[in-house]
């Protein structure tokens, strides 16, 4: 038996890239039933100012696929504590660059009061969605 039994983890997983599965890998090795969460095409624009290369729909059925996932829901808010709560989440998933952030230790305190532990797991160095497209755009360029 794995440590938790539900295990709930969120991302845009746009230009979805080694650093994705390794993270979902690595969560679903934690975890009996892993729920992933997908941010929505809206939400990315409000909160980073960009679209998504690869649209919501493409986004969710690429993740669906992934064996390590269970189930895939759409991300519209950010409003962590609720997800967890809906989901019945007693574990929840994310990078190692987010540990000691103001707003994770935040959020480890209102998950550990509905019995969820916030697990950092480590982030695969030197590839991201923003690299991936920052490649791209020297490509434009040549």
């Amino acid at each position: 038996m794995k440590k938790y039994k539900i295990g709930y983890t969120t991302g845009v997983y746009d230009m979805f890239h080694i650093g994705h599965l390794n993270i979902l890998k690595k969560a679903k090795a934690q975890c009996d039933y892993l729920i992933v969460g997908v941010t929505t095409d809206a939400l990315c624009e409000s909160r980073k100012h960009k679209r998504p290369i690869v649209c919501e729909a493409d986004r969710v059925a690429i993740v669906q696929a992934i064996r390590y996932v269970d189930e895939v829901v759409l991300q519209s808010d950010m409003d962590k504590l609720a997800a967890v709560k809906k989901n019945h989440a007693d574990a929840v998933f994310v990078g190692s660059d987010w540990k000691g952030t103001p707003s994770w230790l935040q959020y480890e305190k209102e998950f550990a009061e509905v019995g969820c532990e916030v697990v950092y797991l480590d982030h695969t160095d030197g590839i991201s969605s923003t690299i991936l497209r920052e490649r791209l755009n020297q490509q434009d360029d040549i």
